[in-house]
């Protein structure tokens, strides 16, 4: 037995969530302090940024208050509007996938409501089918709302943060990073809790209708995470395609052929551009992390339920992954302390080892957590299924299959920093590569992005064997969980890029001094590094959780063994290899599309406009963001039915095996494709502003800009947009949902699937 009582697990868990959900409203209530205030102007604002007492000569003024409050609403709105949209295309998905699961569910028995002898149980009895279709439908309408929420609630606070930001940087640099972290945190804090609390509701609900047929409940569970991750593929995708849309146009027209800095307020795409960091960088990533938390919920809690804590109900040893999660939250509230009140950014230079700084503490106190954890709510000897067999485990075992996540998540992190930041030689030598031009730049960014899935690679091989070493597929699923359970400081690191990054066009656009500029741009420097080990721990920790599922999928599909070497094994494991490929073509060519048609619009309005170039008149941003718009909601669809359909395609015509092999197939190709998509994108975007900054006699050498070497980079950034904030982000998505998807449809898959070969 635990030697944490069911009664306290049931207090704590919940109570870990409203720590967070509190910690979340603190750290908003402090932003908002850089207030909006109700004072009328002579222009017509009914609010204006209140201004600091320790301005800078030359640029405190009304006017440039005025400013920021009206970019900052215009950005607010274009995002609401965007994403008020594209829910309305997700709930009719819902709606219609739900009953689908519903349907294909319900019809594994012929919608018997008799209840049926359980799969693992032996001798018990477990409840009907149509019981398992209808809670699974309620469970992904559950994980499709909380997905949708926790994007929405990012953006917000993004919205909220971002002019604040801006104004705080008057202040000096330690002040906006403090401003732009403690947003981030709101985000974080508040995605980990309701996550957390959502699903630990949703159990203890679905649990008064199965009472004791636990395999059952968590079966259903599964819903969850399908839910989740379908709302972050289209959050993901049309996100992205909307704000490198903007992005591409904005930089090839602006920077390239008129030599205007970014943000330049004559630009006509420039607030579609900032719009779009926040549809995709925070809204998108928002559902993306959230989903990979709850698949890797539901995968733990899974497989659990088929080993000895399912069929003896031990509620507290069942409840790990959940009592691992509410630890993480208690963990990162006490990491983000020490980037907020404990340590005090001084200067530039302090920003990048203050985030990396908040890895390794998160992770250091997590280890010690994980033992607390480990130690009072798991027996210390149990058993686990292990594909027909039982393993014998004991705690300590489970202790290090968390850890080995949780440090292989660390070393992904740091790999991907040391890949992507300017600091470090890899960045500066694609830089040092515009010398000769586009193409030497392109060469070795590529090079670079293959050459940075070595290490990351290794990490995830070495957690698997010894996960699985220690604790079967059970093992694998806590590990990935290990990887997501500071996912609350991830996300404000994360999140803190795009806000700096809004924060830096909000300042340009108000014509603030150059001053504030550099500290902007500082601040939005360190965020690209930090996105990219955001981007590497949501990949990696998508390597085991998709793995985690695969094995969970097996189990209750039946498949003995996946033998490779049979046809249906084989020819789904190299169509499986393809599909990575084929949604990074049509993601890629959708930001490629929306892209040109921004650049005309952009050359359009430059040529057509007159006093547009000298500034006498404002640009028609509006057009720009329907572009946008238009764009991303119509080609989010075609990438995201080619993942949807395929497991269903698959397992309904070919069969369980077959569809085995897609998964497996997809997993070995999408984890290296995604990595090397985000590090290539993310090494030539930093390696442009190394040129643009400016801070060592290298990089003075090769600017400044508007130089030919300075476009060089820009081109080669703009060819890495779409691969570091569409195609590589989306794809860790494209392996967890197909995997979670098989999952959820594993009893009709079984019982009807292969159609198409009884026929040959």
């Amino acid at each position: 037995m635990s030697a944490l009582s069911e009664g306290l697990t049931q207090i704590l868990i919940p109570l870990a969530s409203l720590v967070g959900i509190g910690f979340a409203v603190l750290q908003w209530f402090l932003v908002s302090r850089v207030k909006l205030s109700s004072q009328d102007s002579s222009n017509g604002y009914k609010q204006k940024l209140i201004e600091s007492d320790e301005e800078e000569e030359g640029i405190n003024n009304l006017e440039i208050s005025i400013k920021c409050t009206e970019i900052q609403h215009a950005i607010s709105v274009g995002a609401t509007s965007f994403l008020f949209t594209e829910y309305k295309y997700l709930g009719i998905f819902m709606c219609v996938f739900g009953a689908i699961i519903f349907l294909f569910l319900g019809s594994v028995k012929g919608f018997s409501t008799k209840s049926e002898p359980c799969t693992y149980s032996q001798g018990n009895t477990c409840k009907p089918a149509l019981a398992n279709a209808i809670f699974s439908t309620i469970a992904f309408l559950l994980g499709a709302l909380t997905s949708v929420l926790s994007g929405y609630l990012g953006m917000k606070i993004a919205t909220y943060a971002n002019a604040r930001t801006t104004l705080e940087a008057r202040k000096g640099v330690g002040k906006a990073f403090i401003t732009a972290f403690r947003s981030g945190a709101v985000m974080g804090f508040l995605l980990a809790a309701n996550g957390l609390l959502v699903l630990y509701v949703s159990i203890n609900l679905f649990k008064l209708y199965y009472g004791d047929d636990w395999e059952g409940l968590y079966e259903s569970i599964t819903g969850y995470g399908l839910g989740g991750s379908s709302m972050a593929l289209f959050g993901r995708v049309g996100g992205g395609i909307y704000t490198k849309a903007a992005d591409v146009g904005a930089d090839l027209v602006g920077k390239v052929e008129r030599n205007i800095p970014e943000d330049d307020p004559r630009n006509p795409a420039v607030i579609a551009d900032n719009v779009g960091d926040n549809v995709g960088d925070i809204a998108g990533m928002g559902s993306d992390l959230f989903g990979s938390y709850a698949e890797s919920s539901c995968a733990a809690l899974f497989v659990a339920s088929i080993s000895s804590f399912g069929i003896s109900h031990e509620f507290t040893a069942m409840s790990y992954p959940l009592l691992i999660s509410s630890m993480g939250i208690v963990v990162c509230l006490i990491t983000t302390l020490f980037a907020t009140d404990l340590f005090e950014i001084k200067k530039v230079s302090d920003i990048e080892p203050s985030l990396k700084r908040q890895l390794l503490i998160s992770t250091v106190l997590m280890t010690a957590g994980i033992a607390v954890v480990s130690f009072f709510a798991l027996p210390s000897e149990f058993t686990l299924f292990n594909f027909g067999t039982e393993k014998e485990v004991k705690n300590w075992h489970l202790f290090f299959c968390v850890a080995i996540g949780l440090w292989a998540g660390l070393i992904i992190g740091y790999t991907t920093e040391y890949y992507t930041s300017n600091a470090y030689s890899p960045v500066q030598d694609v830089a040092d590569a515009c010398r000769t031009g586009a193409a030497t730049n392109v060469i070795f960014g590529l090079a670079l992005g293959y050459k940075s899935v070595i290490i990351p690679i290794f990490a995830i091989a070495i957690a698997i064997y010894m996960s699985f070493s220690l604790a079967a597929m059970y093992g694998i699923a806590v590990a990935a969980l290990g990887m997501l359970s500071t996912i609350a400081t991830g996300l404000a690191i994360d999140a803190y890029g795009p806000i700096s990054d809004n924060a830096g066009g909000i300042a340009e656009m108000a014509g603030m001094s150059h001053k504030i500029r550099e500290r902007t741009d500082a601040l939005d420097a360190a965020g690209n590094t930090t996105a990219a080990i955001g981007k590497g721990f949501a990949i990696g920790s998508a390597a085991l959780v998709s793995l985690a599922l695969f094995g969970a999928y097996v189990s209750r599909a039946g498949i003995k063994t996946v033998d490779v070497l049979t046809p249906k094994a084989f020819i789904g494991l190299i169509i499986g290899a393809m599909l990575p490929y084929w949604f990074s073509a049509m993601t890629m060519k959708s930001v490629g599309s929306a892209a040109l048609k921004m650049v005309e619009e952009v050359r359009r309005q430059f040529n057509t406009i007159p006093g547009l170039m000298e500034g006498r008149v404002k640009p028609d941003y509006a057009n720009c963001v329907k572009i946008s718009t238009d764009a991303s909601l119509r080609e989010m669809i075609p990438p995201g039915a080619l993942v949807m359909l395929t497991p269903l395609i698959v397992g309904i015509l070919f069969g369980v095996e077959t569809l085995a092999g897609v998964l497996a197939g997809a997993l070995v190709s999408g984890v290296q494709v995604a990595i090397s998509a985000s590090n290539t994108g993310g090494a030539w975007d930093n390696a442009k502003k190394y040129i643009e900054a400016g801070v060592s006699e290298h990089a003075k050498s090769l600017g400044p800009k508007g130089s030919e070497c300075h476009k060089a980079a820009v081109i080669g950034d703009t060819i890495g947009d779409p691969l570091k904030d569409t195609s590589g982000p989306s794809l860790n998505i494209l392996i967890k949902l197909m995997a979670v998807e098989s999952l959820v449809f594993a009893p009709f898959f079984a019982a009807h699937g292969g159609f198409l070969f009884k026929f040959i």
